[in-house]
């Protein structure tokens, strides 16, 4: 299935995503990590297309997405989340599952608390964190942190892929037509004719302005649907005793969270092979039946 290449306007900034699937089918939020784009949502999305309206946005300042006017105040969580519900207006959307790698897991997090935005409270009707969690490893945050703020410039793309390939090793595999969709879809040419990744550098602010960002307990402890965390199984970033103490607190007291480790794969798995595809099915089909 063709995707339509789509914006609109949130929070006052122009938000692209990609649009799969019929327009009247249930609605399936897919959102990025930190330094990538709703691109990376394309093996997924055409997977589920057959089934449901998928969404991909590029998060602000990622992408096409407008970068920030106020790095240092919309750089976080909390904007984001007006974003996605402005989104959700634009777009007729009144229910929607979510599905969220890394930061847009986070994201979605918030979002379905209603802590940011009430009037999100009750729309999102699940959530799939991909390598997420209320608690994340500082040192691995660190290390984000160091190569998201200072992207590295290359003459040519293919020495801009090679560099990908070597960064975002732990997603898995990929094929090499996945790699080179990863690679264009997130570059970007500088004055000097050199290429970089595609993302304002700023957005690393969330980090040095925000330092608790992503410690977002509260927010889980509001949840009352259905979770399921996809761990890497190598990742660095949420470890064992995190996802464990998800299973206790919040919809996890409430015997609504699961856990799956997914070999292979550190942070974060890439979505984009048969056995994630049918994680996702599995998880999305039950929470669909289950309304």
């Amino acid at each position: 299935m063709t995707p339509l290449s789509r914006y609109t306007t949130c929070a006052g900034y122009e938000i692209h995503y990609m649009e799969w699937g019929a327009p009247d089918a249930p609605v399936v939020i897919a959102w990025h990590g930190l330094a990538r784009t709703g691109r990376d949502m394309d093996p997924l999305a055409a997977h589920l297309a057959s089934r449901y309206r998928v969404i991909c946005p590029d998060t602000l300042g990622r992408g096409l997405s407008q970068w920030a006017r106020a790095p240092q105040d919309e750089y976080r969580l909390s904007f984001y989340a007006r974003i996605a519900a402005d989104l959700f207006d634009q777009l007729d959307i009144e229910k929607a599952h979510w599905v969220g790698t890394s930061m847009g897991g986070a994201i979605g997090t918030v979002c379905a608390s209603g802590l940011f935005e009430p009037q999100l409270k009750g729309r999102i009707q699940s959530l799939l964190l991909n390598d997420n969690a209320p608690r994340l490893v500082d040192a691995a945050l660190e290390r984000i942190k160091a190569y998201a703020g200072h992207p590295p410039a290359f003459d040519t793309v293919k020495e801009l892929e090679a560099f990908f390939r070597q960064v975002y090793k732990p997603y898995g595999w990929l094929s090499d037509e996945q790699w080179r969709l990863l690679t264009e879809s997130s570059t970007r040419r500088l004055p000097d004719g050199r290429v970089t990744p595609h993302y304002d550098p700023a957005m690393v602010q969330q980090f040095t302005h925000h330092t608790n960002d992503y410690l977002i307990w509260d927010h889980y402890d509001a949840l009352d649907i259905p979770v399921l965390c996809l761990r890497g199984a190598e990742s660095d970033l949420v470890l064992p005793d995190v996802t464990a103490e998800m299973l206790t607190r919040g919809p996890g007291s409430r015997g609504q969270a699961q856990v799956v480790e997914v070999p292979g794969c550190g942070h974060a798995p890439a979505l984009n092979v048969p056995e994630h595809y049918a994680l996702v099915d599995g998880f999305l089909a039950s929470a669909q039946g289950g309304q």
